[in-house]
C-alpha cells in the first residue's frame, strides 16, 4: 500500500490484508485441511496434529514468501514449501500428507474468503455507525425546515430529517444485501488440480464438509475455481456502498461552503487544517468518501473484467481479481470509517437553514412564497422522515440482533 492509499484508508482495514494476516489465512487452510483429511481416514491423526503444530504463522516469513511469490507464480508455493520444510525437520513422518489433494487457488481463495470476512466485520461496525448517527439526526431533525434543492437551485421546503432519514436508507439497503450476499460469496474453495478433488479417494466431499465447517465458511458444494460470480457479486454491492457514501460526502460539503453554511463537519484540533490559510476547515470525511465513489467503480470493473477466465483455472485474470480486492475493500471501508465518525459530530445550523428559505421569501411574490417556500412544508416532510425513521431502526436492529451462531453456547 502506498502512502497515498494510506491517506485513504486506516491500519485495521489494512492489517487485513497484509502479509502477516494472509499467510496466516493460508496456514490455517493447511491445518485444517490435514485435520479435515484426519477425519475421513485420509490422513493418520498424528500427522494431521504435526502438520497443524508446524502452521504457527511465528515459524513464517511473510515477507519472504511475498518475494518468492514473484518468481514463483504463486503466493502458496512458497508458504507450502515452507510448510513442507518446517514439517520435514519435526516431524518427516507427517511430510507425505501436507497439502494432500489440494492446489494453489484452494489455499488462496480460501484465505481470501478469511481475511475478507473481517474485513467485512469491521466494514459493518463502521457502516452500523453511520447508519444510526444519521437516524439519530432524523429524529432530532424531523421538523427542522431546509431548503430542498433540484438542479442545485432552490425549489421548496423539506426538512432536514428527512434528507437524513434519505441518506440512511440507501446504506442500509446496502447493509441487508452485504449480508446476504456475503452469506454465498465467503465460501470455501477446495477442488484440487483440476476441480475433481481426485487426489481424495472418494472422500472429497466429506473432506470439503469438515474443512468448511471448521472454518466457519460455506461449503459450495463444489470447485469454484473459475466461476466467480458470487465472489463478483459482493465486489459490486461494495461499489454500490461506496457511490451512496460518496451521495452524502457531496450534500455534506455543498451544504458546507461557507456561503451556504447550513451543515459542516464537527472540528477537532489537527483535522481538515491548511498548509497555507490557518483560518480553512477542510471536510476532510467527505473528502475521503468522495476520492471511494471516484475509485471504487474502477476497481469493481477489474474485478468484473477479470471474470472471463481460461478453462479450469485461470493465467493472468484470477491474479488480476486478487490485486483488487484489498485495494476495494480499503477503498470502501476507508470511507465507511470516515463518516462514521463525522456523521454523529455534524454541525447542524437551523437558523441558517431558517434564514436562507426567509431570504428567499422576501425576493418572491407572495403567492409562490407561500406555495413554494412556507416553512410550514416541513411539517408534511417530518411525517414522512418518522415513518421512514421507524422503518429503518426496526430494520438496523434486526441486523444488529445476535444469532444462534454469534452467542456462546
Amino acid at each position: 500500500m502506498s502512502i497515498f492509499d494510506a491517506l485513504l484508508s486506516n491500519p485495521e482495514i489494512q492489517a487485513v490484508f497484509e502479509g502477516p494476516s494472509v499467510v496466516g489465512a493460508m496456514l490455517r487452510f493447511e491445518a485444517e485441511l490435514a485435520r479435515a483429511q484426519a477425519g475421513v481416514g485420509l490422513v493418520p491423526a498424528a500427522a494431521a496434529e504435526a502438520i497443524a503444530a508446524c502452521c504457527d504463522p511465528a515459524l513464517f516469513d511473510p515477507a519472504q514468501i511475498a518475494r518468492d511469490s514473484g518468481r514463483a507464480g504463486s503466493l502458496a508455493i512458497p508458504l507450502v514449501l515452507a510448510l513442507k520444510a518446517r514439517v520435514a525437520e519435526r516431524h518427516p513422518e507427517a511430510l507425505p500428507f501436507v497439502h494432500l489433494g489440494g492446489t494453489s487457488q484452494d489455499v488462496i481463495d480460501t484465505a481470501l474468503a478469511l481475511t475478507m470476512r473481517e474485513a467485512l466485520a469491521l466494514l459493518e461496525t463502521d457502516l452500523d455507525a453511520a447508519i444510526a448517527a444519521l437516524l439519530d439526526h432524523a429524529h432530532t431533525h424531523a421538523a427542522t425546515p431546509m431548503l430542498a434543492r433540484t438542479l442545485m437551485q432552490p425549489a421548496s421546503v423539506t426538512s432536514f430529517g428527512l434528507v437524513c432519514a434519505q441518506w440512511a436508507a440507501p446504506l442500509l439497503r446496502s447493509r441487508e444485501r452485504l449480508q446476504e450476499i456475503a452469506a454465498r460469496a465467503l465460501q470455501l474453495q477446495l477442488g484440487g488440480a483440476v476441480g475433481t478433488l481426485a487426489q481424495m479417494k472418494g472422500q472429497g466431499a466429506a473432506v470439503r464438509a469438515r474443512l468448511a465447517a471448521a472454518l466457519q465458511l460455506r461449503d459450495p458444494g463444489a470447485t469454484w475455481h473459475t466461476q466467480r460470480d458470487e465472489a463478483v457479486a459482493l465486489g459490486c454491492e461494495l461499489g454500490l456502498l461506496a457511490g451512496s457514501l460518496g451521495k452524502i460526502a457531496l450534500d455534506l460539503s455543498l451544504l458546507g461552503q461557507y456561503e451556504v453554511g447550513e451543515v459542516t463537519e464537527g472540528s477537532e484540533p489537527g483535522r481538515g487544517g491548511s498548509s497555507a490559510m490557518p483560518h480553512k476547515r477542510n471536510p476532510v470525511a467527505s473528502m475521503v468518501a468522495l476520492a471511494a465513489a471516484q475509485r471504487a467503480p474502477q476497481q469493481v470493473a477489474a474485478l468484473l473484467a477479470a471474470m472471463s477466465q481460461q478453462h479450469q483455472r485461470a493465467l493472468g485474470p484470477w491474479q488480476a481479481e486478487l490485486a483488487a480486492w484489498p485495494q476495494l475493500w480499503t477503498t470502501v471501508q476507508g470511507a465507511t470509517r470516515a463518516l462514521a465518525g463525522a456523521l454523529p459530530r455534524l454541525q447542524v445550523d437551523a437558523a441558517r437553514m431558517r434564514a436562507q428559505i426567509d431570504r428567499l421569501r422576501a425576493e418572491l411574490p407572495p403567492e409562490a412564497a407561500d406555495e413554494w417556500f412556507d416553512p410550514a412544508l416541513a411539517e408534511g416532510a417530518a411525517e414522512i422522515a418518522r415513518a421512514q425513521l421507524q422503518d429503518l431502526r426496526g430494520r438496523l436492529d434486526t441486523l444488529r440482533a445476535p444469532t444462534s451462531k454469534d452467542v456462546s453456547p
